[in-house]
């Protein structure tokens, strides 16, 4: 009774704890309810306060204020401030940088599902719409990107006017400054459908409407400086190009070089205060062929000109300068991965400029890295997401019409499983980007710069496109490795690296950027604690840290307590109020997920602090997981806006769970990996308790994804949606509209091609080829004239579909590819072999029925020849004569086979006939032994034996019947010797029947 009642006293005191970090109780209530139920478990069980006295006393050192802080608050912010490295204004300023979004909620282990379903889902307007129906379209018409790459290297003119005049270079400036203002869902739109067609064209309109001087001056820039710039911009007049990285500085931005000194100089014949100008820029965008040039340096002004004489470094600045300003050096072009986009290098020495050159002016002086941190933010949002998706949007029509219309081993090789393996995750990536794509831009559309999602979308937008193109590469095989204007794979393939690398390399946005970004934007309490930590009144930040300390442990064990009892029931049932069957239990894996991440990431921030920084491999596992709960919820939100088809759940069911399944093995790695291996345990122990509890996607879901993968329409929706996304066609002689045609053809004749090839595979038509095969057909009445028609166009376009280009030796210039298969050269395909097997059975046959009738005569004759010999010796006669024909092997019985080809022996062959029809061989005939065996055949010597010995073998038994020898008998021996003679007479005319006949 004792034990029982200590162990439901203990068992009490426990789920009060839990529910307290459940509840989120503040620090004050949180104790008083733990003192309570410590005094109350005390009267059931006076032993309970083992467990009880800690914790009442834990309590009142967190209610009275000066033992808190002697003996918590300020040994954790000694440490804590000793662990953290110390911070540089351009530090300060990046991860100042940026606002947070929906991002947020996930990170802090509560996603607040209301917030989640209210977001306005991103729609094109009217304007919008008729911009990409109408001049995106006309543009895409104007583009091949083959000709792009081999023979101008750069976009027509006729092309780069046609940009400039209809606002392609303005999407995102204000329309009070002669631009078109789309939204950021509306460029990313634009940017997909242009890259369907070309990169380099995508490229050369992404720049100044993501990172160029536009989106500085639209943000920055002074309203003289917008009046100046933007209408120029906006019309196409003005090419502008913005330079950051150089020789000394890549991914570390922040490093760089480039200086401009405070002095004074003359510009325009005027002596005026400005900067001394000293740049090496390299792999610049638009800089070959800009008007404008905007650029990052470090700002100093040593002589305290600027009127602060404490104040000489100022930090990143932004300047914009016309590109012809004296001393301004546009350098030759850089070849970024087979990608003739331009490319190039803006050099400078001692170039003097005005400070009103600064955008923003004196006042942004030092401002720069945060400018550029916003600005980058929006344009990895927007443009190399865009160009991702098209990429896979893409490769998702184009690799499944061929895996479609490529047939090997009798059947479409997009239904061989090691191919579905491939196409299952072409399928459900494409899936995943379009609704990421769609949930970043809802994003972007309410304002903002969501620096934390926007890194997400551009690293895991790169490389799942990376992904894809790969797997469409290895089911296209021979035909997308071999270059060419046919070629529909190998262009976006070459120019994977370039999207891989800019706008912040993916290693660096992975490893750093992420999660070390997101624990500042996205985390309640860190990014005010980790200020408060470096400010230099200690005292005062001690009294405000002392608050926000206990706030972040309670919500610490809040998260933990959530992830505790999610491990044992499941996540929170919280759901958005469009959750249906097939959707709510994925967002019990958020909710359970998103608590477990928010523990993970404290503890590990807890324990690590500022080493984390260094721990990237680390740190790019809970960038994992906190990205791809975003993804999960994209995807949840796209299929609730989408089709909800039975096709259409299979890819987002196949994508959630190769999310999900992500997710959980970044928990298994970080955990594994863990520095403090007890902590690691614990946490693991509190999120996992049962292990894993996600798998990959099952074969069987891959299959039927895989079947999906290579149907169109109502069988596949997301399939016909894509078309809407990219620039699409069947022209029989485009890059894309080529193999696109062929499929849509098949798909219009599927049934009469399925039945005409089985049909041909059962060896049912004559011919040697697939056209003799198709006119056999139709003229056995198997199918129609239109049928056949069809069959011949089909099979045209299909041959035609997956030709590959050929050059000359040189490799200078594709050569024409002739399709054999044409409709209009189908009938050179066509042979005379039916024809000829035809007419040879028929002569065949007329030649068998020639030979029997002449046999059937010269029996007659014979017979009337020989009616004055005896019967027995005419009947002998008869039988070889019937016998000996034009047969051999199993079908001659003379040889003693049967037609199955098994031997019958003599002794077992009962009938008279058979017994006559042997021959001898122990008896020789003397005739034939005197003859010289060298020059007579095998043929004749064996005819003469036969016909001896049969002759022999009758003579013997009439002489036995008239008790006369046979030897003896001269008689006899004339009358064998005339039948001999006769026979030979018979063989020679045979033979020479035959011959006539040959």
């Amino acid at each position: 009774m004792t034990i029982g009642l200590f162990i439901l006293a203990v068992f009490i005191q426990l789920a009060v704890v839990l529910a307290i970090f459940l509840l989120s109780l503040s620090r004050v209530s949180g104790s008083i309810v733990a003192i309570i139920t410590v005094l109350v478990t005390a009267f059931i069980s006076p032993w309970s306060l083992i467990l009880g006295v800690p914790i009442a006393l834990l309590c009142l050192m967190l209610l009275i204020s000066p033992v808190r802080q002697a003996l918590i608050t300020k040994p954790v912010y000694k440490a804590l401030g000793n662990a953290m490295p110390s911070m540089s204004d351009t530090e300060r300023e990046a991860l100042d940088a940026g606002t947070s979004w929906w991002e947020k909620e996930l990170f802090m282990g509560a996603p607040n599902w209301r917030i989640f379903e209210n977001y306005p889902y991103p729609q094109l307007s009217e304007e919008e719409q008729g911009f990409i129906d109408n001049e995106v379209e006309m543009l895409c018409t104007m583009l091949d990107e083959w000709q792009i790459n081999a023979e101008y290297k750069d976009l027509p003119p006729q092309v780069w006017q046609f940009i400039k005049d209809n606002g392609f270079l303005g999407l995102i400036i204000p329309k009070e400054y002669g631009g078109l203002e789309f939204s950021s869902y509306a460029q990313s739109r634009v940017m997909s459908k242009i890259a369907s067609r070309s990169p380099t064209a995508a490229v050369s309109c992404m720049v100044p409407n993501s990172l160029g001087p536009g989106e500085l001056l639209m943000h920055y820039g002074t309203e003289e400086q917008k009046q100046y710039w933007l209408p120029g911009l906006a019309r196409g007049e003005e090419i502008p190009c913005f330079g950051l990285t150089g020789p000394e500085a890549g991914s570390d931005a922040g490093a760089i070089p480039d200086t401009g000194v405070v002095c004074y100089g003359i510009h325009d014949g005027q002596y005026m205060l400005g900067l001394n100008m000293n740049f090496s820029k390299r792999w610049i965008t638009l800089a070959p062929i800009a008007t404008v040039v905007g650029l990052a340096f470090k700002m100093h002004d040593p002589e305290g000109l600027l009127g602060d004489p404490n104040k000489t470094d100022y930090g990143i600045t932004c300047a914009l300068i016309p590109a012809s300003h004296d001393g301004v050096v546009i350098g030759p072009r850089h070849y970024p991965s087979g990608s003739p986009f331009m490319n190039g290098t803006v050099d400078g020495t001692d170039v003097f400029i005005p400070l009103d050159y600064i955008i923003g002016g004196v006042d942004n002086a030092g401002r720069g890295w945060r400018m550029l941190m916003e600005c980058l933010a929006v344009g990895r949002g927007i443009s190399l997401p865009a160009l991702s998706t098209s990429a896979s949007e893409m490769s998702y029509l184009s690799v499944g019409a061929f895996s479609k219309v490529r047939e090997q081993f009798k059947i479409s090789v997009g239904n061989f499983e090691g191919v579905q393996d491939a196409t299952s995750r072409i399928a459900s990536h494409t899936y995943m980007l379009e609704a990421f794509r769609h949930l970043v831009t809802c994003g972007l559309n309410q304002g903002g710069t969501p620096s934390v999602m926007t890194a997400m979308a551009k690293y895991y937008a790169t490389e799942t496109m990376r992904e894809v193109v790969n797997d469409g590469m290895d089911v296209v095989g021979g035909r997308a490795i071999q270059m060419g204007p046919r070629n529909f794979l190998s262009i976006p393939y070459q120019a994977i690296p370039v999207s891989i690398t800019v706008e912040g390399a993916n290693i660096l946005t992975r490893s750093l950027m992420i999660f070390g970004q997101g624990a500042m934007r996205c985390h309640p309490y860190l990014f005010d604690e980790l200020q408060l930590l470096q400010s230099d009144d200690k005292d005062s930040a001690l009294e405000k840290f002392d608050d926000l300390f206990f706030k972040h442990l309670g919500y610490t064990f809040n998260r933990g307590a959530k992830a505790f009892v999610a491990g044992y029931v499941g996540g929170s049932s919280k759901a958005p109020s469009y959750a249906d069957g097939f959707t709510r239990p994925y967002y019990k894996h958020i909710n359970r997920l998103s608590a477990s991440f928010a523990l993970t990431a404290d503890m590990a921030l807890g324990l690590l602090a500022g080493d984390l920084k260094r721990k990237e491999m680390l740190s790019g596992r809970l960038a994992d997981i906190h990205s791809h709960l975003f993804i999960v919820t994209a995807i949840l939100q796209f299929y609730q806006h989408g089709s909800k088809s039975e096709a259409e759940r299979l890819h987002a069911e196949v994508a959630l769970q190769h999310s999900l399944y992500t997710i959980q093995e970044a928990f298994v790695s970080f955990f594994a990996n863990f520095p403090n291996r007890l902590a690691a345990n614990v946490v693991g122990f509190v999120t996992f308790p049962s292990g894993r509890i996600f798998t990959p996607a099952s074969d069987e879901l891959k299959r039927k994804l895989g079947d999906t993968f290579m149907d169109d329409f109502e069988d596949n929706p997301f399939r016909d949606f894509l078309k809407t996304m990219v620039y699409y066609n069947t022209d029989p002689e485009d890059v894309t509209g080529r193999m696109e045609n062929a499929y849509q053809t098949l798909l219009a004749i599927e049934p009469l091609w399925k039945q005409f090839k089985k049909a041909e595979h059962d060896g049912d038509f004559e011919g040697l080829t697939f056209e003799d095969h198709v006119v056999y057909a139709s003229q056995n009445g198997d199918i129609t004239e239109e049928e056949a028609e069809q069959l011949i166009h089909y099979n045209g376009l299909r041959f035609d579909s997956l030709l590959t280009d050929v050059f000359d030796e040189h490799l200078l210039q594709a050569q024409e590819r002739i399709n054999p298969h044409s409709l209009e050269n189908a009938v050179h395909q066509l042979t005379d072999y039916a024809q000829i097997k035809s007419d040879a059975q028929s002569r065949n046959n007329q030649l068998a029925a020639e030979q029997q009738a002449q046999e059937e005569t010269l029996t007659d004759s014979l017979e009337t020849d020989q009616a004055s010999s005896d019967e027995a010796l005419t009947d002998d006669i008869e039988t070889v004569t019937t016998d000996i024909d034009d047969k051999t092997g199993d079908d001659n019985p003379n040889h003693g086979y049967e037609t199955d080809g098994d031997v019958t022996l003599v002794g077992e062959q009962d009938t008279t006939k058979e017994v006559h029809a042997q021959t001898d061989f122990n008896d020789s005939g003397p005739q034939i032994e005197a003859l010289d065996h060298r020059v007579r055949d095998a043929e004749s010597i064996l005819n003469e034996r036969m016909s001896y010995n049969h002759n022999r073998r009758k003579r013997a038994a009439e002489s036995k019947a008239l008790g006369k020898d046979l030897d003896a008998d001269p008689d006899l021996t004339k009358a064998t010797v005339k039948s001999t003679e006769d026979t030979q007479k018979f063989q020679d005319d045979l033979h020479h029947k035959e011959d006539d006949k040959v």
